[in-house]
């Protein structure tokens, strides 16, 4: 059967990592779009992978972190949350479980921080984590 071709927006994940005394992790992305904002860690799915594998992977990428994924905090899908295109994120909250904090592969740099509500954040992040923490 032939199909005519289609478009569809992108998939992504976003973690919100959540130390026990409130604090979070951000990253200072490194490239645009929002470059040198603060964010929270999160990128592309891969093909073949869960976006549970991916929300994984991408904390470690991004700030050297294993993780373990807590709940899902909501799927965001505003047609304009990107700059670059549509994108759907899966957001989930997770809890750092090894590694060391340090900044990688698209992050300029990394902190932990509970005073996310004074920084300018790049993309929904900031309804993002309003709605995952109040």
């Amino acid at each position: 059967m032939n199909r005519p071709a289609m478009q569809t927006p992108a998939l992504t994940v976003d973690i919100i990592i959540r130390y026990p005394n409130d604090e979070i992790v951000l990253i200072r992305r490194a490239n645009d779009p929002f470059k040198n904002q603060w964010a929270i860690p999160g990128g592309f799915v891969d093909i073949g992978e869960t976006v549970e594998q991916a929300a994984v992977r991408e904390a470690k990428e991004e700030t050297g972190l294993e993780v373990q994924l807590d709940r899902l905090v909501g799927v965001y899908s505003d047609p304009n949350r990107d700059p670059r295109g549509h994108t759907v994120s899966v957001v989930f909250l997770a809890r750092p479980t090894g590694g060391t904090l340090q900044a990688d592969t698209d992050a300029a740099d990394t902190r932990r921080t509970a005073d996310w509500r004074s920084l300018e954040l790049a993309f929904d992040h900031a309804k993002i984590l309003a709605d995952a923490l109040g």
